[in-house]
Parts: C-alpha cells; structure tokens; sequence
C-alpha cells in the first residue's frame, strides 16, 4: 500500500466511530448472553514511530488494568500490534511487524475504511475509531455485541529455554456454524520501556503494555455446538530477555469477516 494512504492522528482528528457490515453471523448465543457476557477484545495499532501513539498507549494501559471501570463498562482484553509502516520515518520500531500490519490492512478492508492510520483500535473485530479519544473508545466498547468467554483450561512449559508450549482444552461457549472460525492464542508482554533517539518522538521515554509479541492459530473450528470441547496446544519461539511475569496470553475466537466471538485472557505461571 503506498504511504499516501497512511496517516498519523492525534485527538483533533475525526473520531466517529465506524463499523462494517454486519455478517451471518458465526455464534449462536441469546440476548440475555450478549448482555452479561464475557470481555470485549479491543485491539490497538500502533507505532514508535508515530508521535500521536504515545497518548493511545497510555490510554491502553488505563483501560487494560481497569482505570476506566464503571457499571455500564463491560470488562476488557487489550491487545498491541505495532505495525511497520512508519520504521521509514527515522526509528524502527523494536515491537514493530509487518505481521501486524497485514492484520490491520485485513480490518481497513473488511470495516470498508479508505486509509490505514496510527493510532487506532478495533473492538471486537466491528468497529473502530481513533485511538486516543477516550469518549469515541469507550462508547465503542459499551456499544460492543458481548459473547461467552471460552472455558479453557491452560497448561504452560518450556520444552526449552528459548520456547513456550500452551496447551488449551475447553469450550468456546458460543456454536461455530458451517462456515468456521479460528481460535488463536497471543503471547503478549507488558511494562517496556524504551529510549526513543530518533524519529517523531525523539528523546522521550515510550511505555508500552500489552504489546503482542507472538500470534498462533490453534485450531479452526467448524459446524460445532458451544458445548463441545476443543483441545490443541501453540508452540511460541521466545525472545530474548523474555520474562514471564511481564507476559500473558490471550486466546480468542475470531470468523473469516474478522469478528470476534468471545475472547479469554491467562496470566502465565510464577515458574515460567
């Protein structure tokens, strides 16, 4: 996609949050479910190298660690992508991937917007708006459709020092019609710190929380009721300084429109 389709905005800019079409969709759950359901999964795309992304990352912290919390509320997941495309514009982002960016393309297409910017977030693969507008977020999030979460139970262990099994058997609570989804699982880390020498935010100190560092399928379902049990285990290849007790995995059920149908969120234990 060529740069002139990029863009970087702060609070100023629009904000109207915009969804895409409503799809068949692929769970079967009651109103009276949506309603005391399990978390909204809202996802940030992001980048060192925007200069408007440091005040969303902030915003994401408060969220994700519950600043935000009031009766009309519904609890949250918070995932970080960083994606690549600004590394041109003086400092590569250390988090940064084209992976991620692929992803947010996917959304830009499937929510029919005309440009991929930084910041923004995504709630529960159906709507978006820009991410550091706290009122445009949190209406998003109260608007959300609300699904079961996925009653997995999660195994952890280092087969190696450099690699992290998860293991996961559970239901996803929510009926897969014919058409599928995939449950995927991400290894996220928080509380980063980096040194910023270079680019848009030059000499400032960037904090990041939930940054996704590794992103696996786990199965794809089909054509099975809520009830079912579904089992499967991720390998991830670790990196290096990796510290567990900065990390936490996130696994969440997601159909081929992009839309998310129930998500779940696990601490990994003391002794990985």
């Amino acid at each position: 996609m060529p740069r002139r389709f990029f863009a970087c905005f702060g609070r100023e800019s629009a904000s109207k949050t915009s969804s895409g079409e409503r799809n068949n969709a692929t769970a079967d759950v009651s109103a009276e479910e949506q309603r005391h359901g399990g978390p909204v999964l809202v996802e940030l795309f992001s980048s060192q190298g925007c200069a408007t992304s440091p005040e969303a990352e902030l915003v994401m912290s408060r969220l994700g660690r519950g600043d935000f919390d009031g009766p009309d509320l519904p609890p949250v997941v918070v995932l970080g992508f960083h994606v690549d495309y600004w590394d041109y514009m003086g400092w590569k982002d250390p988090f940064g991937s084209s992976q991620w960016t692929v992803r947010q393309k996917a959304y830009v297409e499937a929510l029919k917007l005309d440009t991929m910017f930084t910041p923004q977030v995504v709630v529960q693969g159906r709507a978006q708006c820009i991410a550091n507008d706290e009122n445009a977020l949190l209406a998003a999030i109260k608007d959300a459709p609300r699904f079961p979460a996925p009653t997995f139970q999660a195994t952890f262990r280092s087969p190696t020092t450099d690699s992290l099994q998860v293991s996961l058997t559970g239901a996803l609570r929510s009926k897969v019609d014919n058409r599928g989804a995939n449950v995927m699982v991400a290894l996220y880390e928080s509380g980063l710190v980096t040194d910023c020498p270079k680019g848009e935010n030059k000499g400032r100190v960037l904090s990041n929380d939930f940054v996704v560092r590794k992103l696996e399928k786990l199965c794809t379902v089909k054509d099975i009721s809520a009830k079912k049990t579904v089992s499967g285990t991720v390998s991830f290849s670790l990196w290096q300084g990796f510290n567990g007790s900065k990390c936490g995995v996130v696994v969440f059920v997601q159909d081929s429109s992009h839309q998310i149908f129930g998500s779940q969120n696990f601490q990994l234990p003391d002794n990985i």
